[in-house]
């Protein structure tokens, strides 16, 4: 089960730190990423990082602006968004998937899914 929090409104140049939180006993062998859904528009890849968090995948949108970190630990994944932009606004979801075989940007992938959280960002 994955539960996602941090959202909310902030002005565009702001940042944000999205929280999702994992409960199970194998969440340190699982791929997480996060996807994002506009109104009106499907939803989409924004980051992903391999279950060792030896690697990290980025949309082109967001490269350079957001920061996805995992703890195996404490059981989350953590999307950092910097300079945020109108156009960021969406429902963050987080996901988890067991495979490990790449297309880490397809959200077919993904077997598992967090409610969401809500950005918003205003010019």
């Amino acid at each position: 089960q994955l539960q996602a929090s941090g959202g909310g409104l902030v002005q565009a140049g702001g940042s944000l730190r999205l929280s999702c939180a994992a409960s199970g006993r194998t969440f340190g062998s699982y791929a997480l990423g996060w996807f994002r859904q506009a109104p009106g528009k499907e939803r989409e890849f924004a980051a992903a990082i391999t279950w060792s968090g030896g690697s990290t995948y980025y949309a082109d949108s967001v490269k350079g602006r957001f920061t996805i970190s995992r703890d195996n630990a404490k059981k989350t994944v953590t999307l950092q968004m910097n300079s945020l932009k109108p156009e960021d606004t969406a429902v963050y979801h987080c996901a988890a998937r067991g495979s490990h075989d790449g297309d880490y940007d397809r959200r077919e992938r993904y077997a598992y899914w967090g409610q969401g959280t809500q950005v918003t960002v205003s010019s």
